[in-house]
């Protein structure tokens, strides 16, 4: 089958790529010409784990290609949207004007009975105001199937998906043929694009517009939820003594609530989960749902609250933070990915370095995209050298390199042996086994064994 990817970012390079290796004909189009070169010789302009391997053997295979110019989407079966939608620059909502653009774009050169397949995440109603655009070409169908990608684990989201969602005209009851059951238009096409993982057992949502417009935004907002409970009661933790990472461990033992997304930390960010739960918030509103409004607001608050308790516990740690030497572990906003939109590590490196403290930022990935944009933070590619004579660490993106560092090797680069696990993933035995004061967030001022880990640096000198 031809496909045509519309939108060739995180989102659309990924899902054209993994087309492209179920055996379907892809071209990706994007206005961005350094991108579409970039994707074109088989490399993304970005990092996801196996990605790289999958463009290459699409472009060896000669089953996907990449152009700026839509009209070589022409003669294409099924056309999927996965431009950006990013939060409006005058309000909580999302931003559809990219949505819009490509659509008219495409308009001229869809073939009849073509269908054009939203993945974007949209606020509910966004099919409906397309309908209107595409109202000039009533020989061609629509379709939404949301996406449920998580970067730094894309290429096998996409592969070996949760579940497929296919939002549809009419919804279910007019997805299939009421006398023999075979399924309709859009549906039908969906099922032939995705054969491979329905015959792997990949189950199937079928659904109206409104409810695939979202599912994506409600499974976001109870995501985060979750991790904005869990770091809520990581305060209380603190406050009272007990131990975070205990009680979410027991907690995630009752079936109904389940251990993930239970792990306190810094919280949550990048350019998806932050600004869905705001859009969410703005179509609860919009709707006149104050409740769900209420509740978004409260959670976004809650998970930008971790940032400023982490810059809190430095300073407590510090005594004060000016002119003291601090090394911050990570800069991308999760680990496996080198995307720094709204890292809560830069945040609060950033915070840092606005109280007078010498921020050294180290990442394996990010460094390249941040130093341009955080000119008074020191970047450095190499662990131990951002170590070099530290006085305080900080392990803010919990990259698998800085679980296993060496407690030891790190002690023998730093000046002072304190770090603040923000992320609370590290084995504070073995640190505070090599000297070090160990901080975490909801252990009440005890590393994770339970060891007291209260520290004051000394006072600074006048120099």
């Amino acid at each position: 089958m031809k496909i045509s990817v519309i939108g060739c970012g995180y989102l659309g390079a990924v899902h054209a790529a993994t087309l492209a290796s179920m055996g379907h004909s892809v071209v990706g189009i994007d206005v961005d010409v350094a991108k579409v070169e970039h994707l074109g010789r088989g490399t993304a302009p970005f990092y996801e784990p196996g990605l790289d391997e999958l463009l290459q053997d699409g472009r060896t295979t000669g089953r996907l290609t990449f152009s700026t110019d839509f009209s070589d989407a022409a003669g294409a079966q099924v056309h999927f949207l996965c431009v950006g939608t990013p939060q409006s620059k005058t309000s909580d909502g999302a931003d559809l004007t990219y949505l819009v653009s490509a659509t008219e774009a495409l308009l001229p050169h869809l073939a009849r009975g073509a269908v054009v397949v939203g993945k974007s995440t949209v606020p509910v109603g966004t099919v409906e105001m397309l309908h209107g655009i595409l109202s000039r070409r009533p020989d061609v169908l629509v379709g939404w199937n949301p996406e449920f990608l998580r970067q730094g684990t894309a290429v096998k989201d996409s592969l070996v998906p949760d579940r497929l969602v296919y939002g549809v005209e009419g919804g279910s009851t007019r997805a299939f043929n009421a006398s023999t059951g075979a399924p309709l238009a859009v549906t039908a096409v969906l099922d032939a694009v995705y054969e491979p993982l329905l015959n792997a057992g990949i189950p199937r949502v079928v659904c109206s517009f409104a409810t695939a417009e979202l599912i994506k935004s409600a499974s976001n907002a109870y995501l985060a939820t979750k991790v904005s409970f869990i770091n809520a009661i990581s305060e209380l933790c603190d406050a009272s003594g007990a131990d975070v990472a205990e009680l979410g461990e027991a907690m995630g033992m009752d079936p109904r609530i389940g251990s993930r997304y239970l792990h306190a930390g810094l919280g949550f960010g990048g350019g998806c989960l932050p600004k869905d739960i705001r859009s969410f918030r703005a179509q609860a509103a919009g709707l006149g749902v104050s409740s769900v409004d209420d509740w978004m607001g409260l959670v976004d608050a809650i998970n930008l609250g971790q940032r400023t308790r982490t810059v809190a516990l430095a300073r407590e740690l510090c005594g004060e933070l000016a002119g003291r030497s601090v090394t911050v572990l990570g800069a991308s906003f999760k680990p496996d990915t080198d995307d720094i939109r709204d890292s809560p590590a830069l945040d609060v490196a950033s915070r840092l370095a606005e109280a007078g403290a010498h921020v050294t930022v180290t990442d394996p990935k990010a460094v390249n995209h941040a130093w341009m944009r955080y000119p008074r933070l020191r970047f450095e590619t190499s662990t131990l050298k951002a170590l070099q004579g530290a006085e305080l660490v900080l392990l803010l993106t919990e990259w698998d390199e800085y679980r296993l560092l060496s407690p030891a090797v790190a002690g023998a680069t730093v000046r002072r042996r304190v770090v603040l696990d923000a992320r609370n993933v590290l084995d504070a035995a073995a640190w505070q086994a090599e000297g070090w004061t160990v901080r975490g967030l909801g252990t009440n001022g005890l590393g994770t064994n339970g060891l007291n880990a209260e520290v004051r640096l000394p006072e600074m000198r006048n120099s």
